[in-house]
């Protein structure tokens, strides 16, 4: 029966209990001898109508944050009194083998379902990953070939069979600390390495139509570390640790001095099957289009409601989790029809994941609309002086977990902000007006998206119109500094300067340079237009009509949006400024290339997406091998351009206070998962970024040629980026597209595949040195030839490389005469006669553009 049908049923209740009051009241009321029955009619009446207003209230979704009734009861779950003893009972979790003897406790059932256990007692955990690169990060951070963990204290949570293989396995009998549970929950709430709403994800597989397969297990290891996590997530295990992984199966300490992921991996029998390639994201859900309204107050606090269209990628999929942050609260989410639904979100310290639980499952291609409204500070900060930093750059409005990496959205927004402020967003600008005391501009995506940005404050802005290609860039440069550089100005000057106020306009002392980032607005502006023009030649055309490079306050990084870049505060600073600062001590160079970089991911991470963190060197190695091609056509001096790769192979081979260089540390497809407490943190940054640079750049110089110069290279790329723009692309897409686009000897030297290069820079940790050894002779007719060993060391047997030969000609000019294949640990000879050339060279070199990444 429809609420609407039980509301009418329980008002003709009340309705007819009040007439049975009426009547009771008059004297005349006949009084029968079947006046006993007659009132236990009334009665049955009354508990008939009290059940209809129950059912009633049953029939709407609870309200509230957390008011969903079987979240509470995951939420507060505990021991039963089910227990059983096993005795050496091996199970096998993928790539994973738990032996136990001792006792396993069971948590208390939710809606049938048991999720949890915690095992006292002896026992042992082995994990052997199906791939050898985890096999090898093993090894490194465990310093043992075999990895066994063991282990006293186990506490699991499930929704796959666990319970009924542990049940079946044991006697009945025995106890457990229910501390240990807690223990767990507490760690996941409240860690900070941590804070996952693991009830949350649990409900997501109570709720749907289709049995889960989530297992994760809390290990109190005694051998390697006592806080461990092994986690099994058919929806990507990585949302524990790292939130943009793909891999189902994942293991990680969460101790703040031992942080790290051992390993992550696809489940073992798709390696098997081939079906593990490509590592896409394990997505529930795509948001399809977003409908943003934003609100900012001159204290920064943010308000708004998100209308997110979303497409079910599952069949039964009913708890929806949403990236939002933290200090962001949720205050309804109602469906098309206004209908509250019921969502989850703790407090802002602890694990505030964003759910939000529908009514009833969706299927498979199923659409569903949903409008958030949320409010919060410290997304925004008002850095004074109308500077405006945007803290929170993905999550911001109700997003896709990790961001929505891979994934292409519609959005149309709406902000207001206060008055004589000037936005800056993704997409372009539809109409800008004034209402009252605010600024409220409507922006629409050209074309889909991977993610939707702002940036505000008391900007002057200009702009240039390009026509080849078709392109609006615009500079955006606050007027005045935030209030921390006036502070840092006023105790510079001190009493020289009168103790002026944090408010009053500063005249800047000598000793700081120039502090008004006013003056670079025309450099910003130029180095944008003459990028966007260099990488439309070089990559083809971007989907996306309008840049806008803007002034952040943050002053140590830069970041790009579709349409949208920020540019660290420092960049616009002269280089006096940055020098008192410190800001050039080994900056290798950046500062010159920042703004040429971030604007080359409108076409690396934003016209070609990268379908997780395993392909992320393609977004940020292409963006700075982009950057060299801009110092190369910018610079006057060509030493700049070899200067940038010598720098980019500095970063590589240079050790950290942990002893690790970065090549060493792993492949470029480990990712941000190369940063860990043995290796350093730093690794990642200096691996992904100039290693995936030398990739493409080692392309660029395999293809060039004498006659052609770039143009088979430049065809490569425009092929790449015309194949995937608007789509997430993985690392083998790339080297397929390569293999469409070889030269002959690079045909020849891999027999039709690029395996070989793939597998020795991107999968592998090579590194050759050469040495070359020459002599000049001429022949009869009075021509120049050459005598050349070249030595290739330091390799594996398999390894092969073409290697560009140099000459110095006698007038100074550079001139290759081609490649020479090595292969191996070794030395090739060759006689080369040059027809014609009659002056003897200055010299032979090899690796002069720095066209193999080489120790030398």
């Amino acid at each position: 029966m429809s609420s609407f049908r039980w509301l009418k049923f329980a008002c003709l209740c009340r309705s007819f209990l009040c007439f049975i009051s009426e009547l009771g009241t008059m004297s005349d009321f006949p009084l029968e001898a079947n006046i006993v029955g007659f009132l236990k009619l009334i009665s049955t009446l009354l508990v008939v109508c009290s059940l209809s207003g129950l059912v009633q209230s049953q029939a709407q979704p609870p309200v509230g944050p957390n008011s969903d009734p079987v979240y509470q009861q995951l939420r507060n779950v505990g021991l039963s009194s089910e227990a059983v003893t096993v005795n050496n009972f091996d199970f096998k979790r993928d790539a994973a083998t738990f032996r136990l003897t001792g006792t396993v406790c069971f948590v208390a059932p939710v809606q049938g379902h048991v999720t949890g256990a915690v095992f006292v007692g002896n026992g042992t955990m082995s994990l052997d990953p199906p791939m050898a690169s985890e096999r090898a990060t093993l090894k490194l951070l465990s310093k043992e070939g075999e990895f066994v963990e063991r282990f006293e204290q186990l506490v699991l949570r499930f929704t796959d069979t666990t319970y009924e293989e542990l049940k079946k396995a044991g006697t009945a009998g025995g106890s457990c600390d229910a501390g240990l549970l807690r223990d767990s929950q507490n760690a996941m709430r409240h860690d900070r390495q941590l804070k996952y709403n693991l009830d949350a994800r649990i409900l997501q597989d109570v709720l749907a139509s289709d049995p889960g397969g989530l297992f994760v297990a809390f290990v109190h290891g005694k051998k390697y570390n006592g806080k461990e996590i092994f986690a099994i997530d058919p929806h990507g295990a990585p949302t524990l640790v790292h939130p943009v992984a793909p891999e189902e199966v994942e293991f990680v300490t969460y101790d703040e001095n031992k942080l790290g992921t051992w390993a992550a991996f696809h489940e073992s029998e798709e390696y098997k099957d081939g079906t593990a390639v490509g590592d896409q994201q394990n997505y529930t859900y795509q948001i399809t289009h977003q409908q943003l309204d934003t609100t900012i107050e001159k204290n920064a606090h943010l308000n708004g409601k998100a209308t997110t269209t979303l497409v079910s990628l599952v069949d039964g999929l009913r708890a929806i989790p949403f990236d939002l942050f933290h200090t962001l609260r949720v205050s309804s989410v109602v469906d098309e029809k206004q209908q509250p639904l019921s969502f989850i979100q703790e407090d802002k310290n602890d694990d505030a994941d964003f759910w939000v639980v529908l009514p009833h499952p969706l299927g498979l291609g199923e659409k569903y609309t949903i409008t958030t409204a949320y409010d919060g500070k410290d997304a925004v900060k008002n850095e004074g002086g109308g500077n405006y930093y945007p803290v929170t750059r993905e999550d911001w409005y109700p997003n896709t977990i990790a961001g929505g990496i891979g994934q292409y959205t519609a959005y149309d927004m709406t902000f207001r902000i206060p008055k004589g402020m000037k936005m800056a967003a993704t997409g372009v600008l539809v109409s800008d007006s004034n209402d009252g005391g605010q600024d409220v501009s409507v922006w629409k995506s050209a074309a889909p998206q991977t993610v939707a940005g702002f940036n505000f404050g008391k900007f002057r802005m200009q702009e240039a119109k390009l026509t080849s290609p078709d392109y609006l860039v615009q500079a955006y440069v606050n007027e005045e500094p935030p209030d921390n550089v006036k502070a840092l100005v006023n105790r510079v000057q001190g009493s020289a300067a009168g103790e002026e106020t944090v408010n009053q306009r500063v005249t800047y002392d000598a000793s700081l340079g120039n502090m008004s980032t006013l003056p670079a607005m025309k450099q910003a502006l130029a180095e944008a237009e003459a990028s966007v023009q260099l990488y439309s030649n070089y990559f083809g055309p971007a989907p996306f009509k309008q840049l806008s490079v803007t002034q952040q306050a943050a002053c140590n990084y830069g970041q790009s949006w579709p349409g949208l870049v920020y540019l660290p505060m420092c960049y616009f600073y002269d280089i006096t400024i940055r020098h008192q600062l410190g800001l050039d001590f080994r900056d290798f160079g950046y500062w010159r290339v920042v703004a040429p970089h971030e604007v080359a991911h409108q076409w690396w991470g934003h016209t070609v997406g990268f379908q997780s963190y395993r392909d992320q060197w393609m977004s940020e190695g292409f963006a700075d091998m982009s950057a060299s091609l801009y110092i190369q056509m910018a610079e006057k001096n060509p030493q700049k351009y070899l200067q940038f790769w010598n720098d980019e192979r500095t970063m590589l081979l240079e050790r950290n206070n942990m002893g690790y260089r970065a090549i060493d540390a792993g492949p470029l497809t480990m990712g941000y998962r190369m940063s860990n407490y043995r290796t350093g943190f730093n690794v990642t940054r200096d691996l992904i970024y100039p290693k995936g640079a030398y990739v493409l750049h080692m392309l660029r110089m395999m293809m060039w040629n004498n006659e052609s110069g770039d143009q088979q290279f430049k065809e490569m790329m425009h092929d790449f980026v015309k194949t995937y723009a608007g789509h997430a692309a993985t690392t083998e897409d790339f080297k397929a597209l390569v293999e469409k686009h070889m030269t002959p000897d690079m045909q020849r030297i891999g027999g039709g595949k690029m395996d070989w290069f793939f597998d020795e820079y991107v999968y592998g940790t090579e590194l050759p040195t050469y040495k070359v050894d020459y002599n000049f002779e001429k022949n009869a007719q009075g021509d120049v030839v050459l005598n050349l060993k070249l030595t290739q060391s330091d390799v594996s047997s398999n390894f092969r490389m073409l290697v560009p030969i140099y000459l110095e000609l006698a007038n100074g000019r550079i001139y290759t005469p081609g490649r020479m294949f090595a292969i191996g640990n070794g030395t090739q000879e060759a006689k080369i006669p040059f027809t014609g050339l009659k002056d003897t060279p200055r010299r032979v070199m090899v690796n002069y553009y720095y066209d193999v990444l080489a120790s030398n």
